[in-house]
């Protein structure tokens, strides 16, 4: 029932004080794949050094050399990390195995798996399996979360990512995930704490029947 909040296509100073705004209403932050890409793990560093705090999750979407890349977002502080589900499964096994040497968590990024890679993906069972609609699908083809499939994953933890706003919550909630992924109907808000309280309302009250 947690809120991740998405940073992504900013500066790290951007995405530093769009955090702040949002931050009394979201349970973990997210640097975005575009913010360590352009500024490399700093943009790690420098946003859980500012939240202490908050759960870090770095969406490093490792594909290979896994070892390296999530022992430098570890180092940097990151709480979490993400590999890509459609990677080869040794690349997956050695992401959990370097977690589990660091005291951290896994996500796994179901975007373009296929149904044969899911079945083998369920075995990893301490990963979040993270729903995942792209930007790409989202701008070309107008794609959100409300087209994809209704049917629930077979996994103990989810997370749905990709367009998640107000108005695709109630269909979230049908999933029952742990986490929801929300960037852009928060962080390119007119005002970014407000939509922030606005989503972790109705998040809340839709989840637990009762007004926040």
């Amino acid at each position: 029932m947690k809120i991740q909040l998405a940073l992504d296509r900013m500066t790290i100073s951007e995405a530093i004080e769009t955090a702040k705004e949002a931050e009394q209403y979201v349970d973990l932050i997210e640097v975005g794949t575009s913010l360590i890409k352009e500024y490399g793990v700093e943009s790690i560093s420098e946003i859980k050094k500012e939240f202490p705090l908050k759960p870090v999750l770095a969406d490093m979407k490792t594909f290979d050399n896994a070892a390296y890349e999530f022992s430098i977002a570890f180092d940097a502080g990151a709480d979490m990390a993400t590999v890509m589900g459609a990677a080869p499964l040794v690349t997956i096994e050695t992401c959990l195995k370097v977690a589990e040497e660091n005291g951290k968590e896994v996500m796994i990024d179901l975007l373009n798996v296929s149904s044969e890679q899911m079945q083998r993906l369920l075995s990893y069972t301490s990963a979040v399996f993270c729903e995942h609609v792209s930007k790409d699908e989202q701008e070309s083809d107008n794609k959100t979360m409300e087209k994809q499939n209704k049917e629930r994953l077979p996994v103990d933890r989810l997370a749905l990512a990709g367009g998640i706003a107000l108005s695709s919550l109630p269909m979230a909630a049908e999933k029952n995930p742990e986490i929801i992924v929300v960037g852009s109907a928060i962080t390119k808000a007119a005002n970014i704490q407000e939509a922030a309280k606005q989503m972790y309302t109705a998040w809340k009250t839709i989840r637990t029947g009762e007004n926040v």
